[in-house]
């Protein structure tokens, strides 16, 4: 069992082994609930492969289709 102390700011230390164990990094997004008088706190995915396949393309593009899309974007950006 680890311990903490609360700041004056509500901030606290996450342990280190617990970080470690549950893979906790800086910048990390965390979700506090109350249940039964304990606080809970859940680490939330917030990694890009968390979402990876959730938005469905409504067609598909071939990799000549993205490098002339590039192109035009980069294009338009140019002329700013």
């Amino acid at each position: 069992m680890s311990s903490s102390s609360m700041t004056v700011k509500g901030q606290v230390t996450i342990p280190v082994a617990l970080r470690e164990r549950l893979g906790l990094r800086p910048g990390d997004k965390l979700r506090f609930e109350e249940e039964g008088g304990r606080i809970l706190l859940t680490p939330l995915d917030s990694r890009v492969e968390s979402v990876f396949g959730l938005v469905k393309a409504r067609k598909s593009a071939s990799l000549e289709d993205m490098d002339a899309a590039i192109a035009a974007a980069r294009g338009r950006r140019a002329r700013r």
